[in-house]
């Protein structure tokens, strides 16, 4: 056993850091382990919505995030969690074993979720022999690869905007392909790459194959744009969100919803004692980092509670 501590949490994101420090102010023993620091907002290369930042890099963000986490006490470690076990004493459930891929095991008296999600991917044909060969997930990371080239973005939403954004200032051409009849991202962001000539957006499409010899060269659609079902492309962005990573939460009896989102209530608690939740992993109304953030300390305080015995921020 490499260390017990009083909560352990996994995830290193909005959620993930904020519970880190708000469990370590509260002057419990508190261990974050993640496989990815900072998580999926790192790929953000501009954030505009998170407030006291007009623009900052999901990267940098998330390097405040980590600093003041590290500052209050908690300790973090880059790793991948791929267990959990309750450790049964005298036949009742007790404190919780995580195991990771370094083979190293941790006890924990609470688990906070903060895993985030697991980004979607179309699974059409020619998937596999294209990714990293025209078929790619990280604007932020393989747009700067396509300069005066030709690509494609499928997705509508908030993520699929923002590579766009950044491609267009770097290809000559960039189509926005989404498959409902309107965008579903911020409207002064949809307005701006409306606005732009160089973004064509193609509505109520979707992809159905990808093609090409050694590399991507286009892509089959399941309608007709100019006449035809092919769009030649040199490569193409799929962000059209993500699933909850909460396998390990349901082993342990969590209860999961429709898309497999661990339920919790208002104070981020699932139905097994100690196991708590937050950020987009959960059943929340909407996932975007100020609302990540919020959940850890929520998270946070009710495994204080169940730690401890004690209450906080309830009044005189």
């Amino acid at each position: 056993m490499e260390g017990s501590y009083d909560v352990i949490i996994i995830g290193a994101g909005f959620a993930g850091y904020t519970a880190a420090i708000y469990s370590a102010r509260y002057k419990l023993k508190t261990l974050l382990i993640g496989k990815e620091p900072g998580g999926l907002i790192t790929e953000a290369h501009q954030v505009e919505n998170y407030p006291g930042y007009k623009k900052i890099s999901g990267l940098e963000l998330m390097q405040k995030f980590e600093e003041q986490a590290r500052e209050c006490g908690a300790k973090i470690i880059i790793d991948e969690v791929v267990g959990l076990d309750h450790l049964t004493k005298e036949g009742k459930a007790s404190n919780f074993i995580i195991h990771t891929s370094s083979t190293k095991l941790y006890e924990s008296k609470a688990v906070i979720f903060a895993s985030g999600t697991k980004k979607r991917k179309l699974d059409i044909p020619g998937q596999k022999e294209f990714e990293s060969k025209g078929v790619h997930y990280c604007a932020t990371c393989d747009a700067p690869f396509y300069k005066n080239k030709t690509v494609g973005v499928v997705g509508g939403s908030n993520a699929a905007a923002f590579a766009a954004d950044l491609l267009r200032q770097y290809a000559k051409k960039v189509y926005l392909i989404y498959r409902k009849e309107e965008l579903r991202c911020e409207p002064m962001l949809a307005d701006a790459l409306k606005a732009d000539p160089k973004i064509e957006i193609i509505y109520s499409t979707n992809l159905t194959e990808y093609k090409g010899s050694k590399f991507l060269e286009k892509v089959m659609l399941d309608k007709e744009h100019n006449d035809s079902k092919e769009l030649a492309v040199d490569g193409i962005f799929v962000e059209i969100g993500g699933l909850p990573a909460s396998i390990h939460a349901a082993k342990l009896g969590a209860e999961l919803g429709p898309i497999k989102e661990i339920i919790v209530n208002s104070k981020c608690e699932t139905k097994v004692p100690g196991l708590f939740a937050a950020g987009d992993v959960t059943n929340t109304p909407l996932r975007q980092g100020i609302v990540a953030a919020g959940q850890g300390s929520i998270a946070a305080t009710s495994a204080y509670k169940y730690v401890s015995g004690k209450s906080m921020g309830s009044g005189w």
